[in-house]
């Protein structure tokens, strides 16, 4: 067994107490911080890496790249060791220095780009080095790979259609690259067409909600297809930082910020559900790759 065995299969936990806000409906949510670097984005990075493997475009002379908000380059640098790769990650300058120091620690070298470009900045820049020099480079896209939401279609969808036991009613998520979203509602719905999908967005296009995208106003993900979604629930930055608190404080769950905006959506969504309903939500990530950000209620220098 290696590393890349550990990707997947994570577990669905219950949110008992969360849930008790709407009684009748259950509240579920995949742990994706059990992934062996932290995130979800571990699946989606390691089926590009390894679909490039199996065509021959990832060749031992050449440099794994792509633009990151920070959790899939993590996984990247991860895959990267593993695999015998070179990674180089573009990503916005203030992406938090957990998240740096975690790609670093994996060896991984790191470009920043304009933190006020956010990820569309990092994607543009990585998308120009590898037209410049597309020798030198594998190149995977994950905004643009359709083995992106496949893996997602082949993995997380099964996953929760199995851990619930055929039951859930409901599948809400954030969007960042929209794979996870977009694979697991496919999935889902082929399984019981019945299954209401719900994409979770910020409110407005200036939010902190990390590794979430405002749609309406940033460059779309290639393979992001809007008519997926039965429903669409917002959701403000302060409702996901108090979610990722409550999280914590009640149900035992450190996860990160985006983990906060899914059960913050979830818990929106469950007060306009039937009795009988079960919710599934995605915990991206964990909460300790904010610590430095001072939303948890202590001032950041207590973190480190």
């Amino acid at each position: 067994m290696t590393i890349l065995d550990l990707v997947g299969n994570t577990p669905l936990i219950e949110l008992k107490k969360i849930s008790r806000e709407t009684p009748g409906v259950l509240i579920c949510a995949k742990a994706e911080f059990f992934n062996p670097s932290g995130s979800v984005k571990d699946r989606a990075a390691k089926a590009m890496l390894l679909d490039g493997i199996s065509r021959g475009a990832l060749t031992g002379n050449k440099i794994i790249v792509d633009a990151t908000s920070g959790n899939t380059g993590i996984a990247y640098a991860m895959l990267g060791a593993v695999l015998g790769f070179k990674v180089r990650l573009y990503l916005p300058a203030n992406a938090n220095q957990e998240r740096k120091a975690i790609m670093r620690i994996y060896h991984a070298d790191i470009v920043e780009t304009d933190p006020l470009e956010s990820s569309d900045g990092a994607f543009l820049a990585a998308k120009a080095e590898v037209e410049t020099h597309p020798e030198k480079y594998f190149y995977p896209n994950q905004y643009n790979n359709d083995v992106n939401w496949k893996a997602h279609y082949n993995s997380t969808g099964v996953e929760i259609w199995e851990q619930t036991g055929h039951t859930v009613t409901h599948f809400i998520s954030g969007m960042g690259t929209s794979g996870t979203f977009m694979g697991s509602s496919r999935r889902l719905k082929d399984f019981n067409p019945s299954i209401k999908t719900i994409a979770v967005q910020p409110d407005s296009p200036f939010h902190g909600i990390e590794g979430t995208k405002h749609m309406a106003s940033t460059i779309k993900p290639g393979f992001y297809d809007p008519a997926i979604a039965d429903d669409f629930i917002e959701v403000s930055t302060e409702e996901a930082y108090a979610m990722a608190r409550r999280l914590a404080h009640e149900e035992g769950v450190f996860a990160g910020v985006s983990s906060g905006a899914n059960v913050a959506a979830a818990v929106k969504l469950a007060r306009t559900v039937p009795a009988g309903s079960v919710i599934v939500t995605m915990l991206g990530d964990s909460g300790s790759r904010y610590l430095s950000d001072s939303f948890w209620g202590f001032p950041a220098e207590e973190a480190k």
